[in-house]
């Protein structure tokens, strides 16, 4: 049953051509399914749930285990789509207050997606008094600051534990045969998982890039990757956009866009779906943003940044538009107390549950926004749990494959982000820079 739904009602008005997308999309998918559009040596993951072997997964579960009973803490070394899937997925599932309140499964920390020596600092501070493993992930071991960052927590276990058991406390999840991280797991004897050669960092959620963290934190990737296997036999049965939400998503954004929308802002009223934002604003922003083209994706939690970002959103520049994503269910019931005074004047919520509040603040958002010339989509999901992650994160990976292709760059491929490092190199005087 897919449990992801898209509406475009609050965004009619501003996409009378979208017809006129159903060609381009046809072709898309055509492309995206036979493998022959631009970038097509990076298209695993358009296959990747219904292949995946159960084995793959049952291992990761066991290592998973394995790594509850050597360790409070689990660092996870990575950066862009090394990490951030994993993160977006597993601050989606657990309690808000985790640090706070620890259960069975170890603590997921995150390393070498940045490069701040105070944050090292503290991280080393912590890994001091936290028995704790590793897991980095880089296809080729080279990546300035995931390296970095494991060539620190690497010294640090190694001296804590010995060489031995720090080989007994490190996961590589790299490239089947080459790279300098593949190189040193041979080497040391590590326990390695493969990143597909034809999967591209931002797309890699679902091989044991995203999985084997997710796992560690103690959720269901059998779930996940069931509710992907899902979405994946429904989105590839048509190219039809009014039969398949992720070709009307795709035709909407470039209909947008080509009708002077150059910003599209994701929008999520659950603080535990911020990750998720941060995710897709990676999958989308790297995947478009090229050859002077593509939308600028960006992000709001709200109701947290109605009084923030709010007032641009309502009365600013007229060039963006919102995509809601929408969680019709929340997992607690908490009911507002009836005060005596009513000081604050809140006793006519007292019949509503916090859920109802939140709700209606979004349908109150929705239309001050329409009314203030923003185009809205809708995409829901009834609750937060692993099988419906699964089928969204798939629904978003396929849409970007279309909107990609639709808008003619080659989405699977980010030239771009070489260009600050050869600068960093030729500061740091790296040779051959």
């Amino acid at each position: 049953m897919i449990n992801i739904r898209l509406s475009i009602d609050s965004a009619k008005t501003y996409v009378s051509n979208l017809a006129t997308f159903q060609e381009k999309i046809s072709v898309a998918h055509t492309e995206l399914l036979q493998k022959t559009g631009a970038g097509n040596d990076f298209l695993g993951w358009v296959d990747l749930p219904s292949q995946i072997e159960n084995s793959l997964l049952e291992d990761m579960e066991v290592q998973a285990k394995k790594i509850a009973h050597m360790a409070e803490v689990y660092v996870v070394i990575g950066i862009g789509g090394s990490y951030l899937g994993a993160r977006a997925v597993i601050e989606a599932l657990q309690h808000h207050f985790s640090l706070i309140l620890p259960g069975n499964a170890p603590q997921i920390i995150y390393a070498g997606q940045n490069i701040s020596e105070d944050y090292m600092s503290d991280l080393m501070q912590v890994l001091d008094k936290k028995e704790y493993a590793v897991s980095v992930i880089s296809k080729s071991g080279t990546t300035t600051e995931p390296a970095l960052a494991f060539r620190l927590i690497k010294n640090h276990l190694e001296k804590k534990y010995g060489k031995t058991e720090a080989a007994n406390r490190i996961i590589a999840i790299t490239d089947e045969k080459r790279g300098a991280l593949k190189t040193l797991a041979d080497k040391e004897n590590y326990k390695t998982y493969v990143v597909p050669d034809d999967v591209g960092g931002r797309y890699s959620v679902l091989t044991p890039v995203g999985l084997l963290p997710i796992a560690i934190a103690g959720f269901d990737i059998k779930k996940i990757i069931e509710g992907a296997r899902e979405m994946e036999v429904f989105l590839k049965s048509t190219s039809l956009i009014e039969d398949n939400p992720a070709a009307l998503y795709a035709a909407v954004r470039n209909a947008l866009y080509g009708n002077g929308k150059s910003i599209e802002i994701l929008v999520n009223y659950e603080p535990r779906l911020f990750f998720l934002t941060e995710w897709w604003k990676q999958l989308y922003g790297e995947s478009e943003g090229k050859e002077g083209k593509g939308l600028f994706p960006a992000g709001v939690s709200n109701t947290t940044d109605l009084h923030s970002m709010g007032q641009y959103i309502q009365d600013g520049s007229r060039i963006l538009f919102e995509t809601v994503l929408s969680v019709e269910q929340s997992h607690q019931s908490l009911t507002i107390p009836t005060d005596q005074e009513d000081l604050d004047g809140l006793n006519y919520l007292c019949t509503k549950s916090i859920t109802e509040v939140n709700q209606a603040a979004e349908e109150a958002t929705r239309r001050a926004h329409l009314d203030g010339g923003v185009p809205n989509l809708r995409i829901s999901i009834n609750e937060i749990n692993e099988k419906n992650l699964g089928q969204l994160l798939y629904f978003f990976e396929f849409a970007c494959g279309l909107s990609g292709y639709t808008l003619a760059v080659n989405p699977f491929d980010q030239p771009g982000v070489e260009a600050y490092k050869k600068n960093m190199f030729s500061i740091l005087g790296k040779p051959g820079f």
